[in-house]
């Protein structure tokens, strides 16, 4: 298939972001055979990206992944997160499915981006978690935003999702931008040494549904 390049204002949410197809291919991957298209907007100046199964155009229940880009989990292999693991478990899916997407969102660091969440890293080093570290930066827990996200999901004219996620903010964000969320797909990886109390954090104090329960003997990251 192949995508229309029409801008489309969309009708979701108080911003009002606008999105266009700026360019497309077909992507053959190791996880699969999708269609790549990058968004630009009038939101930010970010270089947002759909991998797409099939053909979504009105198409119900689609499973969908929204990923924000980690440059040390996703390309380092960091264990200090999840984001790899996540990554190439909702590629791997979606590459069996009949219709799908990921949308691969430029909101690096939960949206501080990549200079700030390293200094996050060097304050995490100091004895604090990741939400005291963003906070002591300045920033909010979580600066991400998904109004790109659903307008995206407008344009390439997806009916309904199911969500891979297990955070549920992600859930309330594209219903209040006017996405069609049929149910959420627990997204889960087992931690390792490195991530658990990062995950317990995003458990605790982040509502994300991990089913971690704290261990005091595990190494702290």
């Amino acid at each position: 298939m192949q995508f229309s390049h029409r801008l489309f204002p969309t009708r979701l949410g108080p911003s009002r972001p606008r999105v266009e197809i700026a360019s497309e291919a077909a992507l053959p991957t190791a996880f699969g055979a999708f269609r790549v298209a990058v968004f630009a907007n009038d939101a930010d100046d970010k270089e947002h990206l759909a991998l797409v199964r099939g053909e979504l155009h009105g198409a119900p229940g689609v499973p969908t992944r929204l990923h924000s880009e980690c440059l040390t989990g996703d390309v380092l292999g960091s264990l200090r997160c999840d984001c790899r693991s996540q990554l190439e478990r909702a590629l791997l899916h979606l590459g069996q499915e009949p219709t799908g997407v990921l949308l691969y969102l430029r909101q690096e660091g939960r949206g501080i981006g990549l200079t700030n969440k390293i200094r996050a890293y060097q304050l995490q080093e100091a004895g604090l978690d990741t939400v005291d570290a963003n906070l002591a930066l300045g920033f909010q827990d979580d600066e991400r935003d998904y109004g790109i996200a659903a307008a995206m999901l407008t344009t390439l004219g997806v009916g309904s999702i199911q969500l891979m996620t297990n955070n549920p903010d992600k859930v309330r964000q594209l219903e209040a931008h006017g996405v069609i969320v049929q149910r959420r797909l627990p997204h889960i990886v087992e931690p390792n040494g490195h991530n658990r109390a990062y995950l317990e954090t995003k458990a605790r104090r982040g509502g994300h549904l991990l089913g971690l329960t704290e261990d005091p003997d595990e190494p702290r990251s």
